[in-house]
């Protein structure tokens, strides 16, 4: 999410959608053997290639399989809705549905605080289930409460894990909480520190965590913010800055807080961290598994001119500060050394939008249409896509809805449907 606006849609575009070194179109497509099909509904681009890795890269784990669902045409009356009318607050960033028959919803609000809900279509008040705000730093529009991730056991042992920014020092913190029995909330004082990490500057922090179908914890971190990673954290896995981490927070003879998975790309590599699975990004908004094939999703946000789609495979190179989107980095370089970069399989440019909001692959049955396609937005202009994959990994980019929403995040349901947060303080869902 790039500088969320605190007052009104105008400091969004004043905030939000800084000037491009190169601010023509984009337009260019593709493909391992040839140029995808693609259906423009929008000015858009869409890669699907990447150079192989580096002969110096640690061992990488076999790809994801392919998907199995192919570009089909979609209609052209789609829409979006509100749903849970009753509940509305300023600054939703995230939403995690527990996935044990309560019915209960967690809303995460970016000033420090978790509210509950019951996740019907009756739902008509919320609940304060956590208060942190003493300890959350807000002042920047990027910081702030910014994800919250559910224990699998947490019908059990009530535990959850979220990520927010603290001052003095400017730092991430990913710590546990621990829920009080009988749906009481949880107490502050239950926070349990298991990661902190120093942020140079007050942009680019991530926040996405989220547990995998493996059971591990997985958390997104920006480069450290500022502008062209001046401190090159992006290019360098001896930082946890830039990246997406996997960690075991489950490991009963850790000594310390979490432990470092033992199929981690880089944990026999003393140059980097092992806590690593990928790395190479700028300021990942949101990345989510498909729940079917287990394919890890994620939204780069972009700086000039390209926001990016990409499917994270353990130990790659995701390219920034190296290239923005399949462009070399900064414009107007033509040239630059792809090897070992891994390119998007989707992009777009300043004319559909500034900050790209990850979603899912969706997974539900309400919509069947979209089945097997990633959805996903722009906190800027409120468009929201489809990206189709064939078999070849040729990309089918498509235009759904072009809305006034202000995008935050995208949310999945226990049955596969998909929500969308909005920063006019509403909660919504696509339809057609």
């Amino acid at each position: 999410m790039r500088s969320l606006p605190l007052i009104a849609l105008a400091a969004l575009y004043s905030i939000s959608c800084v000037g491009s070194d190169d601010s023509g179109p984009v337009a260019s497509i593709l493909t391992p053997t040839a140029t995808a099909n693609v259906q423009h509904r929008s000015q858009t681009a869409v890669r699907a290639s990447s150079t192989p890795p580096a002969a110096s890269a640690p061992p990488i784990a076999s790809p994801p399989a392919a998907p199995t669902s192919v570009p089909r045409p979609l209609p052209d009356s789609f829409g979006v809705e509100q749903v849970y009318t009753e509940i509305s607050f300023t600054r939703m960033v995230a939403l995690a549905f527990a996935d044990d028959g309560s019915n209960r919803a967690f809303l995460v609000l970016q000033p420090g605080r978790i509210m509950e809900f019951d996740a019907s279509d009756e739902a008509s008040e919320a609940r304060e289930f956590l208060d942190i705000r003493d300890r959350v730093d807000d002042r920047g529009n990027e910081e702030g409460l910014l994800g919250l991730a559910l224990d699998p056991a947490f019908q059990s042992n009530g535990h959850f894990y979220v990520y927010y920014t603290a001052s003095d020092p400017r730092r991430g913190v990913l710590p546990r909480f621990t829920a009080m029995p009988g749906g009481a909330g949880a107490e502050a004082g239950s926070e349990s520190v298991v990661l902190e990490v120093a942020q140079p500057y007050q942009n680019h922090n991530g926040g996405q965590v989220l547990f995998g179908p493996d059971g591990y914890l997985y958390l997104g971190l920006g480069d450290g913010g500022s502008r062209g990673d001046p401190r090159g954290n992006g290019q360098d896995p001896s930082t946890l800055l830039g990246t997406i981490l996997r960690l075991d927070v489950h490991d009963p003879d850790s000594p310390g807080a979490y432990s470092i998975p033992s199929d981690n790309p880089f944990v026999e590599r003393s140059s980097a961290r092992g806590e690593v699975w990928a790395y190479g990004l700028r300021n990942p908004w949101r990345f989510s598994f498909d729940r079917l094939n287990r394919d890890l999703w994620a939204a780069d946000v972009g700086q000039n001119r390209l926001e990016e789609i990409d499917i994270i495979q353990p130990g790659r190179n995701y390219g920034w500060s190296v290239m923005e989107g399949g462009d070399c980095h900064p414009r107007p370089r033509e040239q630059c050394d792809k090897i070992g970069l891994e390119l998007p399989v989707g992009e777009y440019g300043r004319d559909d939008g500034c900050s790209i909001t990850g979603g899912y692959v969706y997974r539900g049955a309400r919509l069947p249409e979209l089945y097997g396609s990633y959805i996903y937005g722009d906190f800027c202009s409120g468009k929201i896509w489809a990206l189709q994959l064939d078999a070849k990994v040729a990309a089918t980019q498509i235009e759904l809805v072009d809305t006034d929403l202000d995008i935050s995040s995208f949310v999945e349901d226990p049955a596969g449907e998909l929500y969308i947060l909005s920063f006019d303080r509403k909660i919504y869902r696509l339809v057609r």
